[in-house]
């Protein structure tokens, strides 16, 4: 796989989302291997770790009391109530990477992309992760194996929801061939999204 050797602008952020299971992880840690200079949010959760995760790496994990208290006091860029878990996007890492001049991605679900968007508008760029199919979106999510039966049906009638919102974000990219996604995806992030100012 090959790496870029230079970022063509700076202090950008980038949001990306779409329904849950359709791969939008995998993608961005592939554009990450290849791609350099991002950085990549920390999303903060009080849902507990599941294994093999560790506090600071893909997630900080909160008690509900301390998330709360950061919603409090204006902390959060984004935050939204996920299945019954809060999920929310730190401000001060964000603010302090886009001053440094870095491409911020910020990997996150639809509700959060579109209170970004209601704070920030054309501020970000919009980036939505579309499966091939409900059929394969449904498969991914039985592969995981991280959620019950009724779980992942409720997930799945909220993809439906969050499918119909694609058409308020700037780029889709189907995840059908991950390879042909991830090469989509660079090019979105390194000829389209960055401007020189």
């Amino acid at each position: 796989m090959r790496k870029i050797d230079k970022l063509p602008a700076k202090g950008r952020l980038a949001i990306i989302s779409g329904p849950s299971g359709v791969g939008k992880g995998t993608l961005v840690g592939k554009i990450l291997d290849r791609v350099p200079d991002i950085y990549l949010s920390i999303s903060a959760t009080t849902r507990p770790p599941r294994a093999g995760e560790t506090d600071g790496v893909g997630y900080y994990f909160m008690s509900r009391e301390d998330f709360v208290r950061d919603i409090e006091n204006g902390s959060f860029l984004e935050w939204a109530n996920i299945y019954g878990d809060l999920y929310g996007t730190p401000k001060a890492p964000v603010d302090r990477e886009l001053g440094a001049g870095r491409l911020v991605v910020l990997e996150i679900d639809v509700q959060g992309a579109l209170q970004v968007q209601d704070k920030l508008g054309h501020k970000a760029d919009y980036i939505f992760i579309m499966p091939p199919s409900s059929e394969e979106l449904a498969k991914r999510l039985g592969e995981r194996r991280t959620e019950t039966d009724q779980a992942r049906k409720t997930r799945l009638e909220t993809a439906e929801q969050e499918i119909a919102l694609a058409d308020r974000y700037d780029y889709v990219v189907i995840n059908d061939n991950l390879e042909q996604a991830v090469e989509q995806l660079e090019d979105i992030l390194l000829h389209k999204i960055v401007k020189e100012d």
